[in-house]
């Protein structure tokens, strides 16, 4: 089921049924352009906690909001058409008990439009995602590295190599028997990626991960060049837009401060001109 065919946006149910056939793609989106300029290429948009970083300048994900995701997600939802969209629930919103986690994540579907939420977490997270799907909340999970617990896990380390490994694998097969559709695995090693890839019966979506995963996701204004704080080596930048955005608009400032910007062709003419010319 190609993102570039088909004629409208899949649901939980399909991303899930796309388990070993084409790879799944997803990108991020904060804002209705860019979730226009994606729509057409996804099969799902993100709309990532991501943004407190990304647009905000927040140090990390922590300080991210329900009130934040329900407004990015309200804006992304006017962009796409034939993407699925899912959200992500913020730090705090889901971790208390599954009851906090529904209020939560119904909020936020109603709100915003969203297909699914995803949460993060392994094993001390599937009984509340057992308990959402029960009540027709579709779940993407996330293992590996999860920003959210950037505290506890000592930094954005990679997960999973040596003894950790087991533990990885324990939270993939937990998640996807508790009823998640599809799980991100941030920042494991090849190798563990591609076990569960082939262990588990859901799809599983690389960041840091493996070519080897059903789908693939990346921040876009990290694959962009927009946001340039820092660069994961798992990034690949398809462009670098960040520069040129910056030179255009040191082009601008000098011509401002020039006064050669506006030209003649920018401004308006003191008396109406005839009929059907522009004013």
């Amino acid at each position: 089921m190609s993102a570039t065919a088909r004629k409208k946006a899949p649901n939980a149910e399909d991303i899930r049924s796309q388990k070993g056939g084409e790879p799944l793609v997803s990108l991020t989106a904060y804002t209705t352009p860019m979730a226009r300029l994606m729509d057409a290429h996804c099969d799902f948009v993100l709309v990532g906690d991501s943004v407190g970083m990304v647009l905000h300048g927040l140090t990390s994900t922590l300080g991210v909001t329900m009130e934040m995701m329900v407004l990015h997600g309200q804006a992304v939802a006017r962009g796409l058409d034939k993407a699925m969209m899912v959200i992500d629930m913020p730090f705090g919103s889901y971790e208390h008990d599954p009851a906090q986690a529904f209020r939560n994540a119904a909020r936020l579907m109603a709100e915003t439009g969203a297909g699914a939420v995803k949460l993060e977490g392994g094993i001390e997270m599937a009984e509340t995602i057992r308990f959402l799907v029960k009540r027709g909340i579709p779940v993407m999970a996330h293992i590996g590295l999860t920003p959210q617990s950037i505290n506890t896990l000592g930094g954005y380390k990679v997960q999973g190599r040596d003894e950790q490994a087991e533990a990885v694998l324990a939270d993939a097969h937990a998640v996807a028997e508790a009823g998640a559709f599809s799980v991100v695995l941030e920042k494991v090693p090849q190798g563990l990626a591609n076990r569960i890839t082939s262990e588990i019966a859901i799809p599983t979506i690389g960041i840091g991960a493996s070519a080897g995963c059903d789908g693939q996701i990346l921040v876009v204004d990290d694959m962009l060049g927009f946001f340039t704080a820092f660069k994961p080596k798992f990034v690949k930048r398809y462009a670098d837009l960040g520069p040129l955005a910056e030179a255009a608009i040191a082009e601008y400032a000098a011509e401002v401060r020039a006064r050669s910007f506006p030209a003649d062709e920018h401004v308006f003419a003191d008396a109406a001109p005839a009929k059907g010319l522009k004013t």
